[in-house]
Protein backbone atom coordinates (compact mmCIF):
# COMPACT_ATOMS: atom_id res chain seq x y z
CA UNK A 1 0.00 0.00 0.00
CA UNK A 2 3.00 2.09 0.59
CA UNK A 3 4.12 1.78 -2.75
CA UNK A 4 0.72 3.24 -3.89
CA UNK A 5 1.11 6.33 -2.13
CA UNK A 6 4.56 7.24 -3.40
CA UNK A 7 4.60 5.91 -6.62
CA UNK A 8 3.25 7.59 -10.24
CA UNK A 9 3.10 5.48 -12.61
CA UNK A 10 3.48 6.04 -16.67
CA UNK A 11 0.50 5.24 -19.20
CA UNK A 12 3.41 3.99 -21.58
CA UNK A 13 4.45 0.53 -20.92
CA UNK A 14 7.71 0.16 -23.57
CA UNK A 15 8.66 0.80 -26.98
CA UNK A 16 8.58 -1.35 -29.76
CA UNK A 17 10.56 0.47 -32.87
CA UNK A 18 7.82 3.31 -33.92
CA UNK A 19 5.59 1.30 -31.85
CA UNK A 20 4.24 2.91 -28.58
CA UNK A 21 2.71 0.26 -26.21
CA UNK A 22 0.27 1.28 -23.19
CA UNK A 23 -0.42 -0.07 -19.94
CA UNK A 24 -3.92 0.55 -20.47
CA UNK A 25 -3.96 -1.61 -23.60
CA UNK A 26 -1.87 -4.35 -21.95
CA UNK A 27 -4.39 -4.56 -18.98
CA UNK A 28 -7.35 -4.35 -21.04
CA UNK A 29 -6.01 -7.31 -23.17
CA UNK A 30 -5.45 -9.26 -19.81
CA UNK A 31 -8.97 -8.27 -18.55
CA UNK A 32 -10.77 -9.72 -22.14
CA UNK A 33 -8.81 -12.72 -21.67
CA UNK A 34 -9.33 -13.81 -18.07
CA UNK A 35 -13.21 -12.92 -18.48
CA UNK A 36 -13.27 -15.23 -21.78
CA UNK A 37 -11.50 -17.80 -19.44
CA UNK A 38 -13.70 -17.76 -16.54
CA UNK A 39 -16.84 -17.65 -19.37
CA UNK A 40 -15.34 -20.82 -20.94
CA UNK A 41 -15.25 -22.46 -17.53
CA UNK A 42 -18.65 -21.42 -16.50
CA UNK A 43 -19.90 -22.76 -19.92
CA UNK A 44 -18.73 -26.31 -19.18
CA UNK A 45 -20.42 -26.29 -16.14
CA UNK A 46 -23.90 -25.31 -17.52
CA UNK A 47 -23.46 -27.99 -20.54
CA UNK A 48 -22.82 -25.03 -22.93
CA UNK A 49 -20.71 -25.68 -25.73
CA UNK A 50 -17.43 -23.50 -25.97
CA UNK A 51 -17.57 -22.78 -29.49
CA UNK A 52 -20.81 -21.26 -28.73
CA UNK A 53 -19.22 -18.66 -26.02
CA UNK A 54 -16.44 -17.74 -28.06
CA UNK A 55 -18.38 -16.75 -30.93
CA UNK A 56 -20.57 -15.12 -28.64
CA UNK A 57 -17.77 -13.07 -27.10
CA UNK A 58 -16.27 -12.37 -30.05
CA UNK A 59 -20.09 -10.76 -30.76
CA UNK A 60 -20.16 -9.05 -27.51
CA UNK A 61 -16.79 -7.90 -27.11
CA UNK A 62 -16.64 -6.01 -30.40
CA UNK A 63 -19.76 -4.54 -29.55
CA UNK A 64 -18.93 -3.72 -25.81
CA UNK A 65 -15.97 -1.80 -27.73
CA UNK A 66 -17.94 0.42 -29.65
CA UNK A 67 -20.52 0.90 -27.21
CA UNK A 68 -18.19 1.94 -24.79
CA UNK A 69 -16.54 4.85 -27.03
CA UNK A 70 -19.70 5.92 -28.72
CA UNK A 71 -21.32 6.08 -24.89
CA UNK A 72 -18.46 7.88 -23.39
CA UNK A 73 -17.94 10.36 -26.98
CA UNK A 74 -21.72 11.26 -26.34
CA UNK A 75 -21.19 12.10 -22.44
CA UNK A 76 -18.14 13.78 -23.41
CA UNK A 77 -19.20 15.47 -27.00
CA UNK A 78 -18.36 19.35 -25.72
CA UNK A 79 -14.73 17.82 -25.68
CA UNK A 80 -14.60 15.69 -28.53
CA UNK A 81 -16.15 17.92 -30.77
CA UNK A 82 -13.14 20.63 -30.55
CA UNK A 83 -10.17 17.16 -29.85
CA UNK A 84 -11.80 15.31 -33.12
CA UNK A 85 -7.73 13.33 -32.98
CA UNK A 86 -8.96 12.22 -29.99
CA UNK A 87 -12.23 9.81 -30.93
CA UNK A 88 -10.08 6.82 -31.86
CA UNK A 89 -6.99 7.49 -29.34
CA UNK A 90 -8.80 4.73 -27.06
CA UNK A 91 -5.19 3.67 -25.48
CA UNK A 92 -5.41 6.89 -23.53
CA UNK A 93 -9.14 5.84 -21.99
CA UNK A 94 -12.48 6.86 -22.23
CA UNK A 95 -14.58 3.84 -22.54
CA UNK A 96 -17.25 3.71 -20.09
CA UNK A 97 -18.53 1.09 -19.02
CA UNK A 98 -22.76 1.47 -19.48
CA UNK A 99 -22.12 2.00 -22.87
CA UNK A 100 -20.05 -1.37 -23.17
CA UNK A 101 -22.51 -2.88 -21.30
CA UNK A 102 -25.42 -2.00 -23.88
CA UNK A 103 -23.32 -2.52 -26.62
CA UNK A 104 -22.26 -6.25 -25.98
CA UNK A 105 -26.47 -6.40 -24.68
CA UNK A 106 -27.27 -5.61 -28.46
CA UNK A 107 -24.49 -7.88 -30.07
CA UNK A 108 -25.83 -10.60 -28.02
CA UNK A 109 -29.17 -10.20 -28.89
CA UNK A 110 -28.67 -10.76 -32.35
CA UNK A 111 -26.27 -13.45 -31.81
CA UNK A 112 -29.00 -15.55 -30.26
CA UNK A 113 -31.31 -15.53 -32.95
CA UNK A 114 -30.26 -18.14 -34.79
CA UNK A 115 -29.32 -20.29 -31.32
CA UNK A 116 -30.79 -22.92 -29.13
CA UNK A 117 -30.31 -21.08 -25.95
CA UNK A 118 -31.77 -17.81 -24.39
CA UNK A 119 -30.57 -14.55 -24.23
CA UNK A 120 -30.53 -15.00 -20.25
CA UNK A 121 -28.29 -18.06 -20.27
CA UNK A 122 -25.88 -16.75 -22.20
CA UNK A 123 -25.97 -13.90 -19.84
CA UNK A 124 -25.74 -16.18 -17.18
CA UNK A 125 -22.45 -17.68 -18.19
CA UNK A 126 -20.96 -14.46 -19.17
CA UNK A 127 -21.73 -12.08 -16.54
CA UNK A 128 -19.33 -13.46 -14.05
CA UNK A 129 -16.25 -13.14 -16.50
CA UNK A 130 -17.64 -9.52 -17.61
CA UNK A 131 -17.64 -8.68 -13.53
CA UNK A 132 -13.61 -10.53 -13.66
CA UNK A 133 -12.64 -8.20 -16.44
CA UNK A 134 -14.22 -5.38 -15.27
CA UNK A 135 -12.25 -5.10 -12.28
CA UNK A 136 -8.46 -6.12 -14.17
CA UNK A 137 -9.43 -3.53 -16.52
CA UNK A 138 -10.11 -1.10 -13.44
CA UNK A 139 -6.38 -1.22 -12.96
CA UNK A 140 -5.51 0.55 -16.68
CA UNK A 141 -7.60 4.08 -14.80
CA UNK A 142 -4.57 3.59 -12.73
CA UNK A 143 -1.95 4.60 -15.24
CA UNK A 144 -3.65 6.29 -16.87
CA UNK A 145 -3.74 8.88 -14.38
CA UNK A 146 -7.81 8.94 -14.75
CA UNK A 147 -11.29 8.31 -12.38
CA UNK A 148 -9.86 8.77 -9.24
CA UNK A 149 -11.72 10.41 -6.62
CA UNK A 150 -11.75 13.69 -3.95
CA UNK A 151 -8.07 14.33 -2.02
CA UNK A 152 -7.39 12.43 1.04
CA UNK A 153 -4.79 11.89 3.88
CA UNK A 154 -5.24 8.28 4.06
CA UNK A 155 -2.14 6.11 3.75
CA UNK A 156 -3.53 4.35 0.39
CA UNK A 157 -3.93 7.52 -0.87
CA UNK A 158 -2.44 7.82 -4.66
CA UNK A 159 -0.10 10.39 -5.97
CA UNK A 160 -1.80 12.36 -9.61
CA UNK A 161 0.23 14.29 -11.52
CA UNK A 162 -0.30 17.87 -11.66
CA UNK A 163 -1.43 17.84 -15.57
CA UNK A 164 -4.25 15.13 -14.59
CA UNK A 165 -5.54 17.23 -11.78
CA UNK A 166 -8.93 18.69 -11.92
CA UNK A 167 -9.57 22.24 -11.71
CA UNK A 168 -9.72 23.17 -8.36
CA UNK A 169 -7.41 20.71 -7.14
CA UNK A 170 -4.60 21.85 -8.29
CA UNK A 171 -2.85 22.12 -4.75
CA UNK A 172 -3.69 18.74 -3.87
CA UNK A 173 -1.40 15.94 -4.22
CA UNK A 174 -2.86 12.63 -3.00
CA UNK A 175 -6.24 11.44 -4.10
CA UNK A 176 -8.86 8.52 -3.52
CA UNK A 177 -8.30 5.32 -6.40
CA UNK A 178 -11.24 4.95 -6.35
CA UNK A 179 -10.69 2.35 -9.56
CA UNK A 180 -8.69 -0.04 -7.13
CA UNK A 181 -11.88 0.38 -4.86
CA UNK A 182 -14.05 -0.42 -7.60
CA UNK A 183 -11.86 -3.56 -8.97
CA UNK A 184 -12.07 -4.94 -5.54
CA UNK A 185 -15.69 -4.67 -5.16
CA UNK A 186 -15.95 -6.47 -8.59
CA UNK A 187 -13.65 -9.06 -7.58
CA UNK A 188 -16.28 -10.06 -4.53
CA UNK A 189 -19.11 -9.48 -6.87
CA UNK A 190 -17.44 -12.23 -9.07
CA UNK A 191 -17.12 -14.53 -6.22
CA UNK A 192 -20.50 -14.14 -5.31
CA UNK A 193 -21.75 -14.68 -8.70
CA UNK A 194 -19.65 -17.89 -9.29
CA UNK A 195 -20.50 -19.29 -5.88
CA UNK A 196 -24.53 -19.07 -7.33
CA UNK A 197 -23.30 -20.63 -10.78
CA UNK A 198 -21.63 -23.51 -8.75
CA UNK A 199 -24.60 -23.86 -5.95
CA UNK A 200 -27.01 -24.50 -9.49
CA UNK A 201 -30.07 -23.53 -7.21
CA UNK A 202 -30.19 -20.28 -9.22
CA UNK A 203 -31.79 -19.00 -12.33
CA UNK A 204 -30.04 -17.52 -15.25
CA UNK A 205 -32.44 -14.80 -14.96
CA UNK A 206 -31.43 -14.32 -11.39
CA UNK A 207 -27.62 -14.73 -11.70
CA UNK A 208 -28.14 -12.06 -14.33
CA UNK A 209 -30.17 -9.52 -11.68
CA UNK A 210 -27.29 -10.60 -9.28
CA UNK A 211 -24.94 -9.03 -11.49
CA UNK A 212 -27.12 -5.85 -12.33
CA UNK A 213 -28.05 -5.10 -8.96
CA UNK A 214 -24.79 -5.68 -7.08
CA UNK A 215 -22.50 -3.48 -10.07
CA UNK A 216 -25.48 -1.32 -9.67
CA UNK A 217 -25.04 -0.50 -6.19
CA UNK A 218 -20.95 -0.84 -6.81
CA UNK A 219 -20.60 2.05 -9.39
CA UNK A 220 -23.92 3.87 -7.50
CA UNK A 221 -22.02 4.63 -3.91
CA UNK A 222 -18.45 5.17 -5.68
CA UNK A 223 -19.70 7.67 -8.23
CA UNK A 224 -19.75 10.42 -4.59
CA UNK A 225 -16.34 10.71 -4.46
CA UNK A 226 -15.26 10.79 -8.38
CA UNK A 227 -14.73 14.54 -9.39
CA UNK A 228 -14.05 13.56 -12.61
CA UNK A 229 -16.45 15.67 -15.41
CA UNK A 230 -19.76 13.93 -15.75
CA UNK A 231 -23.17 15.17 -16.36
CA UNK A 232 -25.77 15.77 -13.87
CA UNK A 233 -29.33 14.73 -13.85
CA UNK A 234 -32.20 15.33 -10.98
CA UNK A 235 -28.39 15.93 -8.66
CA UNK A 236 -27.32 12.46 -9.72
CA UNK A 237 -23.88 12.22 -11.49
CA UNK A 238 -24.97 10.32 -14.86
CA UNK A 239 -23.78 7.08 -13.96
CA UNK A 240 -25.42 7.13 -10.97
CA UNK A 241 -28.59 7.72 -12.96
CA UNK A 242 -27.61 4.95 -14.80
CA UNK A 243 -26.55 2.58 -11.95
CA UNK A 244 -30.37 3.07 -10.70
CA UNK A 245 -31.28 1.64 -13.94
CA UNK A 246 -29.65 -1.32 -13.20
CA UNK A 247 -30.16 -2.21 -10.10
CA UNK A 248 -34.46 -1.63 -10.77
CA UNK A 249 -34.23 -3.82 -13.89
CA UNK A 250 -32.74 -6.53 -11.53
CA UNK A 251 -35.11 -5.55 -8.49
CA UNK A 252 -37.86 -5.90 -11.33
CA UNK A 253 -36.30 -9.64 -12.43
CA UNK A 254 -36.34 -10.67 -9.26
CA UNK A 255 -39.62 -9.79 -8.65
CA UNK A 256 -41.03 -11.39 -11.61
CA UNK A 257 -39.08 -14.68 -11.21
CA UNK A 258 -40.58 -14.74 -7.41
CA UNK A 259 -44.10 -14.26 -8.94
CA UNK A 260 -43.66 -17.24 -11.34
CA UNK A 261 -42.39 -19.27 -8.90
CA UNK A 262 -45.66 -18.33 -6.59
CA UNK A 263 -47.93 -19.34 -9.62
CA UNK A 264 -46.19 -22.69 -10.33
CA UNK A 265 -46.39 -23.48 -6.51
CA UNK A 266 -49.92 -22.35 -5.69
Amino acid sequence: MNFLHTYIPHAIAFHVGPLTIYWYGIIMAVAIICGLLLALHIAKLRNIKSDDILDASIWAIIGGLLGARIYEIFLEWPYYSTHPQQIIQVWNGGLAIHGALIGALIALLIFVRKKSFTIWNLAAVMLPGVALAQAIGRVGNYFNQELFGLPTNLPWGIPIDLAHRPLGYETFQYFHPTFLYEAKLLLILTIIIYYFIRKKQFSSSCIVATYLIGYGLIRFALEFIKIDPTPLFLGLRWPQVMSLLMIIFGIGIIIKVKKKIKRQTA
